[in-house]
């Protein structure tokens, strides 16, 4: 009966720490950086190019909605593939904003110069190996979180573990 008692007791007092499995990216605006976590580990870290101005990339926590390859460009009627489509080799939609994945995006680009850069419409571009990596990845229905802020990687997604918590407990 004692090991039951100091089991349950020892049970609430220890922190909970959520275990997260799936994928994770955390893009910083601020520093036009992206972020993969797998498995609770920093795997790693890309360049990426942001909204022209700091408005047109939305920051928030979405859900990867859409994934494609060699996406087609509806703007100007570009087929995918076509080595001027803007969008790249991948395409990794988010449901920024109320939308459906198909606005806003983490792609690949046929301007390499612009990566890094604040030139975007609000898509988070990137070299098209690196969103060819990402792409294989990340599952639909993972998570990333749009910020724009000094905090580290790391700090960020300890932030984002400790939301979690909270969330499971306040039913």
């Amino acid at each position: 009966m004692k090991i039951l008692v100091f089991t349950m007791l020892t049970a609430f007092l220890l922190p909970y720490s959520p275990e997260v499995s799936e994928p994770f990216i955390i893009v910083n605006k601020s520093i036009n950086q992206l972020a993969l976590f797998d498995d609770g580990k920093l795997e790693e870290v890309y360049p990426v190019a942001s909204g022209a101005t700091e408005e047109l990339t939305p920051t928030g926590l979405f859900t990867i909605t859409v994934k494609a390859k060699d996406p087609y460009y509806r703007k100007k009627d570009i087929p995918g593939g076509n080595a001027n489509n803007p969008l790249g080799t991948r395409w990794v939609g988010f449901d920024a904003e109320g939308t459906d994945g198909r606005i806003f995006g983490v792609h690949g680009t046929n301007q390499p110069d612009s990566v890094g850069k604040y030139v975007s419409n609000g898509c988070i571009r990137m070299y098209n190996k690196q969103v060819e990596s990402l792409y294989e990845r990340v599952p639909t229905g993972s998570k990333i979180l749009v910020v724009d802020t000094g905090k580290s990687f790391k700090d960020l997604y300890e932030n984002y573990l400790q939301e979690q918590v909270q969330n499971k407990f306040n039913y």
